[in-house]
């Protein structure tokens, strides 16, 4: 993942140049969170892509909480700017899976596991949520799999 935290190095400078605040802030804000990841105790030194991609989706969801908190408080221009760092994190992302893969992958794990019913979501979320690490939301994979094995 160094290639990641390079390229985040990179567009800072890139951001800076350009003169760019909301970009600056938000790439500063995963370069901290990726060294902190790096420096935190019992780190080897590295950071894993599936460890970035969870940081990168905790930010994106932290931005979206966030802009929906202002929005209700009246502050629509704080809330613009969080969603303008949101936006900016996701491009970090890998690409998101459409509603299709998702379902198609989600039916794969079902078979695989051998889930017969509601009472084995458990069993079949703990591999959808390794399998589908950063590919999209945890909270998409839940509602999925509740739908597949409701049928």
């Amino acid at each position: 993942m160094n290639e990641l935290f390079d390229k985040v190095s990179g567009d800072i400078k890139t951001a800076m140049l350009a003169r760019d605040k909301v970009t600056l802030e938000a790439l500063r804000g995963i370069k901290k969170e990726f060294l902190e990841a790096k420096t935190a105790k019992g780190s080897d030194g590295t950071l894993p892509d599936d460890v970035a991609v969870k940081i990168l989706q905790k930010m994106i969801k932290q931005r979206k909480e966030s802009a929906q908190i202002y929005s209700e408080q009246n502050r629509p221009e704080l809330a613009e700017n969080e969603l303008a760092e949101a936006a900016v994190i996701e491009k970090y992302l890998p690409t998101q899976m459409t509603d299709a893969e998702l379902e198609a992958a989600v039916a794969a794990i079902i078979a695989q596991v051998g889930a017969s019913g509601p009472q084995d979501m458990g069993k079949v979320m703990g591999v959808a949520s390794k399998q589908l690490a950063g590919k999209t939301e945890g909270r998409l994979i839940s509602e999925k799999v509740k739908m597949l094995l409701a049928k």
